[in-house]
C-alpha cells in the first residue's frame, strides 16, 4: 500500500475552466477544462440523472465499500474463460481510481492497483464526496467532462432540464465515449441509452409506466461543435503544459486563450504529408494480421453485444474503423461494426490482406471469424481491409529568422499515443549531422573544393569509444579522392569520417555546441561524423536554422501571447530575431559557404526530388539516413522556413534494407513545406565579406591554397 500514489489531492480537487488554444490566425485546436466556473456538487445533480449513473455503472455503489467482489469474481471467470481481458467489474470509486491515478491499459497488476486505490479512497472520502468527483471528472465525449458539461454539450440544457432517455443517454456514456457518442454514432447512443433506461427500471428508478413514456421520446441531440477546424493535438498540448507551467493553479481559472505561432494551413498540410508519408510506408510492407481475435456466439443471439465489447476500447483511427470479422473466404469477408450493422467486402478491399486469407495463411495472421481488423473506405466506393501503422513519422517547421513554429506533427495517432516525437524523441541523425562536422571544418581551412579520399577505412577501438570500426559508405562504393562539395551531396562516409580525424574530435564536439546540441549527446568519438549522437526533430531544426538565416541562433518557441477571458494581455513572447536581439553562432562566411554546399545536396544530390517536385533554387538541406536504416531523416529550407522530418519506429528497428531519408522523410517534407513555401518568395544569400569565389567554389579569403586529406 505504501506504493500506491496518495489519494489527498481528491480532496482539493477543483473543476477546471476551458483553456482555449489557438493557430496565429485565430483557428481553435484545442480546449482542456470544464466549461463550467464552479464545482458542481452532489446537491445539486437533480435525482433523475443521479438514479441513472448509479443504474449504469454501480447500483450498488452505497452498499459497497469501493469494490464489488462479486462483480469481480465474475469477470474473471470470463476472462480466464476467454482467454483474454475483455471484462471488467470497475465499480464508481475504482473508475475514479482509473481516472485520477492509473493508466487505461488493461491488465491483472493495474487492476490490483486499482482495487487498493479504491479501497483508499472510501476510506478517505464520503460515498458522496466520491460521486460528486466522478460526476465532474469522468469523460463524456466531444471534450465533456463531467455530466453538466456534457447536457450542455449533446442537448444545450442543464441537468435540471433533462427528461429521463436524456439522462440514461449521458449515463451511458462512461463505458465507451465515442462508440456512445449520439453525435457520431446516433444509433448505437440511442440502444445504450434504451439500455440504462431497463436498468433504471430494475433498480427501482423508473416506474414500468415511466419506462415505457420514455422508451418513446425522441432523441433530439443538439449537434455539438465540429472537428477542430484545423488538427494539431501534439500542438495543443504542448502549449497546454507551458501555460500550465507559468500560470500553475491558475490556468483552468482564468479563461485564458493561449495564441501560438502556428499557421492553420500549414498545419493541416503537415498532418496529411505525415499520415500519407506513414500510410505509404505500411502499406509497401503488407499485411501483418488482425489486431486481435474475439470469441462469438455460434448464432446471432448475443453477437451484436459481443461485437460491441470487442470494440469497446479499440477507438477509430479517423477513417480506420475497428470491425470484426464474421465470415471469411479469400473472395469475400463479412465484417461486423457492431449496432452500426454489418458490411461485406469483396475482392477489390482484400487485395492488401490476401495473405491472410484462406486456410494456407499462417494461424497467427489468418482472417477468420473473430479476427479483430481496420476497414476503410476505398475512393471508387466499397471498403477495403487496411491497418493501423506502427512505424510513426514526425514534422516540424519554423521561421528562419525568429524561430516561430508554423506546423508541428508529433507522430500518426495522439489519441494512441502521446509521446511527442518532435520533442521527446531523441534519435540518431545519421548523416544528416555531417554539416555540423563540415561547418567545423571550414574554420580548419576546407572549402568546398578540398579533397578528400573516398575509401575504405579502418578504425581503431581507442577512436571509436567501442570495437574495431569498419564503415561502409551506405551504397558500398568508394570514389577516390573527391572534392567536399561532391561528399557531402553524395552522403560520403568516408569522407566526413576522415575530416573529423583531420580537425579533431574534440574541436567538433566544442564546435556543434554552437547549434544547441549538448556535448553529453555526441560523444568525441568518430562516429560523431556519421550522427552516432542523439538529437531530437525540434533541436536539429534549431542546428539548421543557423544555415539558413546568415549564422544566428534562434530558438524556436510556439506560444505567441496569452490573454484572458477578456481579451487583457497576460504574457507574450519576445523572441530574438537574426541580425538583431539573436547571438551569432558562426560567422557569415561560414554560413554562406554552408548554404552553397547543402543547396548543393538538393539541386544535384541526396535530395534532388527536393528542388525537381517543389521547382525551387533557393532549396538546400541534408538527407539522414543511420546505420541499418533505423532512422530516415531529411532538414532542410528555403525562403524563410526551415523544417525537419523524420521517419522511424518508437522501438529501434530497421526500416527496410534500402529505405533511406531520401526514399521516406523527403517526400513528407516536400509535401508539407509546399504550403509553407507557396507564401515565400525565393531568396538566395549574397556573398558576405570574407569569401572569394575560386574557380567554380567558394573558400575564405585567408583559406589554404590546396587543403585536403588524402591518406
Amino acid at each position: 500500500m505504501d506504493r500506491l500514489p496518495t489519494v489527498n489531492a481528491l480532496l482539493d480537487y477543483k473543476p477546471k475552466i476551458p483553456l482555449r488554444i489557438y493557430t496565429s490566425d485565430g483557428v481553435l485546436i484545442g480546449e482542456f477544462g470544464e466549461e463550467r466556473r464552479s464545482p458542481l456538487r452532489a446537491s445539486e445533480t437533480p435525482k433523475l440523472m443521479r438514479d441513472a449513473i448509479l443504474a449504469a455503472e454501480d447500483s450498488r455503489f452505497f452498499e459497497h465499500h469501493g469494490v464489488d467482489l462479486l462483480g469481480i469474481v465474475r469477470a474473471a471467470i470470463a476472462n480466464l474463460i476467454s482467454g483474454g481481458k475483455e471484462q471488467g467489474a470497475s465499480t464508481i470509486t475504482m473508475q475514479l481510481a482509473r481516472n485520477f491515478f492509473l493508466s487505461t491499459e488493461k491488465s491483472y497488476i493495474r487492476k490490483i492497483y486499482e482495487v487498493l486505490l479504491a479501497m483508499r479512497i472510501e476510506e478517505t472520502l464520503s460515498k458522496t464526496q466520491i460521486l460528486e468527483l466522478y460526476m465532474n471528472q469522468i469523460y463524456l465525449g466531444q471534450r465533456a467532462y463531467g455530466f453538466a458539461s456534457a447536457a450542455r454539450v449533446y442537448f444545450n440544457k442543464s441537468l435540471q432540464q433533462l427528461s429521463p432517455i436524456e439522462a440514461a443517454l449521458l449515463a451511458g456514456l462512461p463505458k465507451a465515449p465515442s462508440r456512445f457518442n449520439p453525435v457520431v454514432n446516433p444509433k448505437r447512443a440511442a440502444a445504450r441509452a434504451h439500455y440504462v433506461l431497463g436498468r433504471m427500471r430494475a433498480e427501482g428508478f423508473l416506474t414500468e409506466a415511466q419506462y415505457r413514456a420514455a422508451l418513446n421520446e425522441p432523441i433530439k441531440v443538439v449537434p455539438a461543435s465540429a472537428e477542430y477546424p484545423s488538427r494539431a493535438p501534439y500542438v495543443a498540448e504542448m502549449a497546454r503544459k507551458m501555460t500550465v507551467d507559468l500560470f500553475r493553479d491558475d490556468t483552468y481559472a482564468l479563461g485564458l486563450k493561449v495564441y501560438t505561432t502556428i499557421n492553420a494551413a500549414e498545419q493541416q498540410a503537415a498532418e496529411l504529408a505525415v499520415r500519407q508519408g506513414i500510410l505509404d510506408y505500411d502499406r509497401k510492407y503488407g499485411y501483418r494480421g488482425p489486431e486481435s481475435y474475439v470469441e462469438l456466439p455460434v448464432n446471432d443471439e448475443g453477437l451484436e453485444e459481443a461485437v460491441d465489447n470487442a470494440l469497446d476500447d479499440r477507438e477509430d483511427v479517423d477513417d480506420l474503423l475497428a470491425a470484426v470479422v464474421l465470415r471469411a473466404d479469400p473472395r469475400q469477408v463479412t465484417v461486423s461494426r457492431g449496432k452500426q450493422g454489418n458490411i461485406i467486402i469483396g475482392p477489390d478491399g482484400l487485395k492488401f490482406a490476401a495473405n491472410s486469407l484462406g486456410e494456407r495463411a499462417p494461424a497467427a495472421r489468418r482472417i477468420r471469424r473473430g479476427a479483430v481488423v481496420r476497414i476503410a473506405a476505398l475512393p471508387q466506393g466499397g471498403w477495403e481491409i487496411v491497418q493501423l501503422p506502427d512505424v510513426q513519422a514526425a514534422y516540424v517547421s519554423a521561421s528562419r529568422d525568429d524561430g516561430a513554429i508554423h506546423a508541428l506533427v508529433g507522430g500518426f495517432d495522439f489519441g494512441r499515443n502521446k509521446f511527442n516525437r518532435v520533442t521527446q524523441a531523441q534519435r540518431q541523425p545519421g548523416s544528416a549531422f555531417k554539416p555540423f562536422i563540415y561547418s567545423a571544418a571550414l574554420e580548419k581551412g576546407f572549402h568546398g573544393a578540398s579533397v578528400v579520399n573516398d575509401a575504405p577505412i579502418s578504425i581503431d577501438p581507442a577512436l571509436t569509444g567501442g570495437q574495431v570500426w569498419d564503415p561502409k559508405n551506405y551504397d558500398g562504393k568508394y570514389d577516390g579522392p573527391m572534392q567536399l562539395r561532391t561528399a557531402l551531396a553524395k552522403s560520403k562516409n568516408m569522407v566526413s569520417i576522415r575530416l573529423l580525424q583531420s580537425i579533431g574530435t574534440r574541436y567538433a564536439q566544442s564546435w556543434i555546441q554552437r547549434f544547441g546540441f549538448e556535448a553529453d549527446k555526441h560523444p568525441p568519438y568518430l562516429t560523431m561524423a556519421l550522427g552516432a549522437g542523439s538529437v531530437t526533430p525540434l533541436q536539429l531544426l534549431a542546428g539548421y536554422t543557423v544555415f539558413s538565416n546568415g549564422g544566428y541562433k534562434v530558438d524556436p518557441y510556439l506560444i505567441r501571447t496569452i490573454t484572458d477571458r477578456e481579451g487583457r494581455l497576460l504574457a507574450a513572447a519576445k523572441p530574438l530575431t537574426a541580425g538583431n536581439e539573436s547571438a551569432r553562432a558562426i560567422s557569415p562566411r561560414n554560413a554562406f559557404l554552408m548554404d552553397s554546399l547543402l543547396h548543393e545536396v538538393a539541386v544535384s544530390g541526396t535530395a534532388a526530388k527536393a528542388s525537381a517536385s517543389l521547382k525551387r533554387s533557393d532549396l538546400a538541406g541534408k538527407t539522414g539516413t543511420t546505420n541499418d536504416s533505423v532512422d530516415a531523416w531529411f532538414a532542410g529550407y528555403g525562403g524563410d522556413v526551415v523544417a525537419v522530418a523524420w521517419v522511424g519506429f518508437d522501438t529501434p528497428r530497421k526500416l527496410g534494407e534500402r529505405e533511406t531519408g531520401g526514399g521516406l522523410a523527403l517526400p513528407i517534407w516536400i509535401q508539407a513545406v509546399e504550403r509553407s513555401l507557396s507564401r515565400s518568395p525565393e531568396r538566395r544569400p549574397s556573398a558576405p565579406e570574407g569569401v572569394n569565389l575560386v574557380g567554380n567554389d567558394w573558400q575564405f579569403s585567408d583559406a589554404p591554397a590546396v587543403p585536403g586529406v588524402q591518406p
